[in-house]
């Protein structure tokens, strides 16, 4: 059935909080990034089976005496990476790594917490209508699985015989939480109370393919990550001599499948292969704006995004080139939240507002805030 249109009073109710909650969803973008990269650290120095059991609540708590730490300690000493990479490995050094991975876990729940205290206050408060309400309640049950997907992660690497986590796990990851910050700032751009004229529909969905390369690329960059394929080949543009590495290298593995998450040659062809479709597709989308919508926000957000995708594809180059040194596999991957935040905003904004600015008379209410007594 078609939604009725909301009373003034109601609609009068969600106007002012809609400031508010556009600079929430973009603290929280912001925080996920903060995560992204955290998480990035952990995983370069090595931290990441540190903890080697899930506890979301008790956890929140480091070791906070001797006992506690040689208790840690003891556990880390059981696994497959101390015994196979870091046997002989001091409590210092051990307290390192922990750290890393403890900082790492926290930010996830203080995330949550920014996430559904506010989003609570909100929705008593009568400030989400109900599109905005649903899409943020399917975002908190993302976050929710992406600490599980988390732990699947970490329990991987505590196989026997494991070092690390497996990189398909780690790429999931990834991608989820790419997923998450790409959900933020679509619900985030969304918000914005001024008319803007949709674009033409071609820019339209041309933001919307560039946005899903991006997403792509991250979780091909993610596979890159977990196998340390970037230290495969060190070379460009050629890999050791060749810009397109022989067949039988490619898939050198059976079944032909496997190759693309086991195979470091063909994982690392794979990111460089969509690395080039990205930049290409930014800037022929930047080109086609430019002429078909000149002077507007769109072709000035498609220009943007092509700039950042020549930047971090230069980034790529050089983290490549530099045998993946920490500071620049962490901006690499850094950089990557930042082309996607820009690509998700860009593919946002160019379908217009005119539904968003319609709002105050057409939104219909979140459904829930039946529950605290609103009339709606």
């Amino acid at each position: 059935m078609p939604s009725s249109p909301i009373p003034a009073t109601r609609a009068a109710a969600i106007r002012p909080h809609r400031r508010m909650v556009r600079i929430w969803l973009y603290v929280l973008a912001g925080l996920v990034v903060a995560m992204v990269a955290l998480g990035g650290a952990t995983r370069l120095t090595g931290s990441g089976l540190s903890i080697t059991e899930w506890k979301p609540v008790t956890g929140a708590l480091p070791p906070l005496s001797a006992a506690d730490w040689a208790a840690e300690f003891e556990k880390y000493r059981d696994t497959p990476q101390y015994k196979i990479l870091n046997e002989g490995m001091g409590l210092d050094s051990f307290k390192a790594l922990y750290w890393w991975e403890w900082a790492h876990r926290l930010l996830g729940r203080l995330i949550g917490l920014a996430f559904f205290l506010p989003l609570i206050v909100f929705w008593l408060r009568g400030a989400l209508d109900r599109r905005l309400g649903l899409g943020l309640l399917a975002l908190g049950v993302i976050g929710a699985f992406q600490g599980a997907i988390g732990w699947i992660m970490v329990a991987s690497g505590l196989q026997p015989g494991m070092t690390a986590v497996a990189p398909v796990k780690l790429a999931l990851h990834l991608t989820t939480a790419s997923l998450i910050l790409a959900g933020l700032v679509w619900l985030a751009a969304g918000t914005r109370s001024t008319v803007l004229a949709p674009a033409p529909g071609r820019i339209r969905a041309g933001a919307v393919v560039l946005m899903v390369l991006v997403l792509a690329q991250i979780a091909l960059g993610g596979l890159v990550a977990g196998s340390h394929a970037g230290l495969a080949y060190n070379t460009w543009p050629t890999m050791n001599g060749r810009l397109v590495p022989p067949l039988d290298t490619l898939f050198a593995t059976v079944p032909w499948i496997e190759n693309f998450v086991d195979n470091l040659t063909l994982v690392q062809f794979n990111h460089r292969i969509v690395a080039y479709l990205v930049v290409l597709a930014a800037i022929l989308h930047a080109l086609d704006a430019r002429l078909s919508a000149a002077g507007t926000g769109a072709a000035r957000r498609a220009a943007g995004v092509a700039i950042l995708t020549l930047g971090q594809m230069g980034l790529g180059i050089v983290t490549l080139l530099l045998a993946v040194p920490l500071w620049a596999a962490l901006a690499h991957q850094v950089f990557a939240m930042a082309v996607l935040t820009m690509a998700t905003a860009h593919a946002r904004l160019s379908r217009g507002h005119d539904a968003v600015a319609a709002a105050d008379e057409a939104a219909v209410p979140f459904g829930f805030e039946q529950l605290a007594g609103r009339p709606i």
